[in-house]
């Protein structure tokens, strides 16, 4: 019969119906990207949001003043995430929230802001261990209780300022161990350690670049060492690379041209890599920025900073070498931005390979770290009691115990004509009660 469906057809096509339709909305809700993580990554004066995505994101923002607010419009997005479990310790949020979105294919996200900030938003691709990102950089131009020591109006007795840079932080994780350690957590907790064993050290400070989990530009490194003016940095890192054999410390220091290692090219890609994680803000703001080696680094002042973070990183060698395995005994160099400081002796410390099992447990070890850490520390020790900058505190004690080392040959008086002090003050200085000295036997020379 003409125009006669059998029911079985009719339920059939009824079936098919149903099923393209549940195939189109399941096809619609997997479009949908969705937020599967936030971090909030606060510093003393920058604070750095991330939503980690389902899948690349379509964007728009703007302000609100009166209360100061960040509204941003995610197009095609759930609203499932719930910021109520955020953890915010950030002074320049007060509050993450959903709004009434523009229209029912997107969402609105409010960022309640504790003053007037500038602010950056742009979007990351992925790049491991990171899915896509939205990223959000609010800054404080006038950060509260920002403490910048002034050594020019120092007295002639000043401390020798340290500035101690715990490698990675925040969104850039560094090198991760096959356990799943992070390099930016072995970082801190070696840098603290030997910030406490400098600030116990009379005529010695410590500055940190960054004292918790947050992300700073290599570049900006030196720069607070340079606002200090630091007589040193020291970058403490964890090394790896791309098998897990290689082991062992290693000290590095800059290059002026490319590194001469194949570890040190590692490196350098390993810093780029870094940038991408968490310094993508500064890279798209000045994108003709040189971030490496410029000509005004060739003067004589980096001249100066190379010899003596040359110098410094024997020293540190030295002491490394009896509480860990040397990848390298001897000093390796490599074109790093944290290094490029043309006024300050830097020095870059890879403490061990975190991508080498063994290595990772023992950098997971308090004990050991805290070992490395004093090692660190007594280099530095024994290059300033040696050197010691000019107007420091050291420099002056040095000047006030000159010692000398008797050779065959010498007598009382010939030292004291050559230091030009009396033999009587030289006598009275050694505790000595006659002119009679001994080859070996170190004096100590009175000051005038």
């Amino acid at each position: 019969m003409q125009g006669y469906i059998s029911p079985h057809r009719a339920l059939s096509s009824v079936s098919l119906l149903l099923l393209v339709g549940l195939l189109f909305t399941s096809a619609a809700a997997w479009a949908q990207n969705t937020i599967d993580a936030l971090r909030v990554w606060p510093s003393p004066a920058n604070t750095r949001i991330v939503f980690d995505l389902a899948k690349s994101p379509e964007f728009s923002y703007f302000t609100l003043s009166n209360p100061e607010r960040l509204v941003i419009d995610l197009s095609d997005t759930e609203n499932s995430f719930n910021f109520a479990k955020i953890d915010n310790q950030s002074n320049l949020i007060n509050k993450i929230r959903y709004s009434t979105p523009k229209n029912k294919q997107s969402i609105r996200v409010v960022i309640e802001l504790s003053k007037k900030l500038d602010l950056t938003v742009f979007s990351l691709p992925p790049t491991a261990p990171y899915s896509d990102r939205l990223v959000i950089d609010l800054s404080d131009d006038k950060p509260a209780n920002t403490v910048i020591l002034d050594a020019g109006t120092a007295s002639s007795e000043r401390d020798i300022v340290v500035v101690i840079d715990a490698g990675h932080g925040g969104e850039d994780p560094g090198s991760i161990g096959s356990n799943g350690s992070y390099e930016k957590n072995v970082t801190l907790s070696i840098a603290k350690s030997l910030e406490n064993l400098i600030n116990q050290e009379p005529g010695m400070q410590a500055i940190m670049t960054r004292t918790g989990d947050y992300y700073i530009s290599p570049n900006k490194r030196p720069e607070i060492a340079r606002k200090h003016k630091a007589e040193l940095l020291v970058s403490i890192h964890a090394d790896a690379f791309v098998t897990p054999q290689p082991s062992g410390a290693s000290v590095w220091v800059l290059s002026m041209s490319r590194a001469n290692t194949e570890l040190g090219r590692w490196m350098e890609n390993t810093e780029k890599h870094s940038e991408l994680l968490g310094g993508a803000a500064e890279i798209i703001q000045d994108t003709a920025s040189e971030r490496y080696l410029t000509q005004a680094l060739l003067d004589m002042s980096m001249d100066h900073s190379l010899t003596t973070s040359y110098d410094l990183s024997r020293d540190v060698i030295a002491q490394l070498k009896g509480v860990t395995k040397m990848h390298k005994k001897v000093p390796q160099a490599a074109s790093l931005a944290v290094l490029t400081s043309p006024d300050i002796a830097s020095i870059l410390v890879e403490t061990g390979f975190i991508s080498n099992p063994g290595e990772e447990q023992n950098l997971n070890n308090e004990r050991h770290r805290a070992k490395l850490a004093q090692s660190i520390f007594n280099g530095v020790k024994n290059h300033f009691k040696r050197q010691p900058p000019d107007g420091s505190l050291w420099a002056r004690l040095k000047k006030e115990h000159v010692t000398h080392k008797v050779r065959s040959g010498e007598s009382l008086s010939l030292l004291a004509q050559r230091y030009n002090v009396e033999l009587s003050q030289l006598k009275k200085a050694n505790n000595l009660h006659s002119d009679m000295v001994r080859i070996g036997q170190v004096l100590t020379i009175p000051q005038t």
